[in-house]
């Protein structure tokens, strides 16, 4: 009788745990979708701060290593397990934000993948959001993403972007229509809470700003 209690135990606890999983993945499909690009030599902070604030925000963030899924090396020497890798992620779909880290060596490698360059001329032909942060805004002009649109960047980018974009100095972050920009580590936050207000509202973004003990400004 023990043994047979045990079974009817261990069965409903199955039907419960298929369940909870089976909700889990709903909600997860309900939640907008964010695409990291994690490249070589990528800018630790910027990647770092974005993903985890847009966690935060429940968005549903999948970091794709450019190359592959193994581990990335950082601009300055952080070593970050990707999810998948970017070949893998474009399987699994759309996504409503594609977001492009920084830095010098991570850039680089943005800029010279065709991969990348399809992906943002989709993305920005169905009008899905793209943020670039740093240097990463010039993969966007490699690529011919957005041109005439108001961005930033890095102070050093400002002169392969000013002839092709509406370029702004004295702003952390530049949104203008489905692309947001932002220049540096420093304004890793404000960036991040920026796509977190494009994709889930400003109610959110102020919410995990004020969690972090910041203050958004919208």
């Amino acid at each position: 009788m023990l043994s047979a209690l045990r079974r009817s135990l261990a069965s409903i606890g199955f039907q419960l745990q298929t369940h909870h999983l089976s909700s889990r993945k709903c909600c997860s499909q309900d939640a907008k979708k964010a695409l990291i690009i994690l490249a070589p030599g990528a800018e630790e902070m910027e990647f770092t701060i974005s993903a985890d604030v847009l966690r935060r925000a429940k968005i549903n963030v999948t970091v794709a290593g450019l190359e592959n899924c193994d581990p990335v090396k950082c601009s300055r020497e952080v070593v970050i397990v990707p999810d998948t890798s970017l070949d893998q992620a474009l399987g699994e779909g759309s996504y409503d934000v594609v977001v492009l880290p920084g830095g010098l060596a991570g850039n680089k490698a943005l800029m010279n993948s065709s991969a990348v360059g399809d992906l943002l001329r989709i993305q920005d032909s169905k009008g899905g959001l793209i943020a670039a942060i740093c240097a990463a805004p010039t993969a966007l002009a490699k690529h011919g993403i957005a041109q005439g649109k108001a961005l930033t960047s890095h102070p050093d980018m400002r002169p392969q972007l000013e002839a092709t974009y509406c370029y702004v100095e004295d702003q952390n972050v530049v949104h203008d229509g489905n692309l947001i920009t932002s220049r540096g580590p420093g304004t890793s936050f404000d960036f991040a809470l920026k796509i977190t207000e494009q994709l889930v509202g400003p109610e959110v973004a102020n919410k995990v700003a004020k969690e972090m003990l910041l203050q958004f400004k919208s």
